[in-house]
């Protein structure tokens, strides 16, 4: 039994509307000069790529920009992105967009410093030292990637979305500014909605650290259910029910976006700490085979899960239910917990999100696999409230279908 447990976050956190002008002193501080930018084409199209370069000329470092990034990027694009970045030879790298760019310049930034190819750091622990300095700045509010240590690869050959987890990757500045949300259209922020309430749930239900199986003081990719990422996991649950469906409906409504931006920021503080588990687990495969979004497929799934969970974290689903805004009072933690995932289904139906596998092209056959390759990410098996068998992971899989 483990009696302790560890909390980190990104380096330094900023958050607030117009905060993007606190970049040019963080970099004037940190003495760079070469600066190598990933984002992409759609930021680049609707100006947000230029207010970054305006920051950045008042520094006086020199900038190349990267715009082409993709969504669930391949290890293939991150090569490339590798090659353009030696030319320019940078001393600190900036991701502008959603979960997708700074998870590339998380990857950039750790070959750079230390070379080699992207495997060379996929799973956990590998990468060797710091990384060049990163400063992240989120267009989306789901994925938390700008204050967690992960970064996701999609590896097109073995047809599954592959993690590097270290604390190294963890970005030296984490800049949230909410106005850069307000342009994001209906689908990515109900995507990157769903993404931050699955992590804040899955964090919350996770295996308690002083359950999880691991040896004290051995490094672990997550910690477990700690009280730190509770408060975070209730948090971004309450202001996710709060907000996301008007910041989908209203694009401009400055509390909704200001309310999703921090929810996502707190969940993403929550899960790369405590856990996320089998919802991400049976994403990674279905997403790189189906090209579905990593939100969408984890809203997808979420509520299937949440049901094969609910006896083990009755308490837990009971008070996520009441978070959400069901009327609990008189029920008994089986049916709030109940409840609870139906409000989640509804919120699913409210946002857009696919409702089942078939919606999203899957076929009955491609099942097994997906299940076989979840049930092979162990790290994601080991902080589940339930140990999953493969075949729980086919059923939650036919039930989803």
């Amino acid at each position: 039994m483990r009696s302790s447990w560890n909390f980190l976050g990104a380096g330094q956190l900023t958050f607030g509307p117009n905060s993007l002008s606190q970049l040019g002193p963080w970099i004037q501080r940190q003495r760079l000069q070469r600066l190598f930018v990933i984002t992409d084409q759609n930021l680049l199209r609707i100006g947000l790529v230029d207010r970054l370069t305006q920051v950045l000329a008042t520094t006086g470092a020199q900038v190349e920009v990267f715009a082409d990034g993709q969504p669930e990027p391949s290890v293939a694009l991150a090569l490339r992105a590798y090659e353009t970045a030696l030319s320019f030879k940078p001393d600190g790298i900036v991701g502008l967009g959603g979960g997708s760019n700074m998870d590339l310049a998380k990857i950039l930034a750790t070959l750079l410093k230390h070379g080699g190819t992207p495997s060379d750091y996929f799973g956990f622990d590998r990468v060797p030292g710091p990384i060049l300095p990163l400063a992240c700045i989120p267009t989306t509010a789901g994925t938390g990637s700008e204050v967690s240590h992960a970064a996701v690869l999609t590896d097109e050959r073995e047809q599954i979305k592959v993690s590097t987890l270290s604390s190294y990757l963890r970005p030296q500045l984490a800049l949230v500014d909410p106005t850069l949300t307000y342009g994001c259209p209906a689908k990515p922020t109900a995507d990157s909605g769903m993404d931050a309430l699955t992590h804040a749930i899955e964090a919350f239900t996770a295996v308690d650290y002083r359950h999880l199986n691991v040896p004290a003081g051995q490094p672990t990719p997550y910690e477990g259910k700690t009280p730190m990422g509770d408060l975070f996991a209730e948090k971004a649950i309450r202001l996710i029910a709060a907000h996301l469906v008007t910041a989908v409906r209203q694009p401009q409504n400055e509390e909704a976006r200001h309310g999703m931006a921090l929810a996502a920021t707190l969940a993403g503080l929550a899960f790369s700490n405590c856990a996320v588990a089998v919802v991400h687990a049976l994403e990674y495969p279905l997403g790189a085979v189906l090209h579905v979004s990593h939100g969408a497929g984890n809203g997808l799934l979420l509520p299937f899960v949440m049901r094969y969970n609910l006896n083990a974290r009755l308490r837990e689903f009971a008070q996520i239910a009441e978070w959400m805004g069901v009327k609990t009072a008189g029920l008994s933690e089986q049916e709030a917990g109940e409840a609870g995932i139906q409000r989640i289904e509804e919120l699913k139906r409210e946002l857009g999100i696919p409702e089942n596998l078939r919606q999203i092209g899957a076929t009955r056959d491609q099942l097994p696999g997906f299940a076989e390759k979840a049930f092979g990410i162990k790290r994601l098996m080991l902080l589940n409230p339930r140990s999953p068998s493969l075949e729980d992971l086919q059923g939650i899989l036919a039930a989803a279908f």
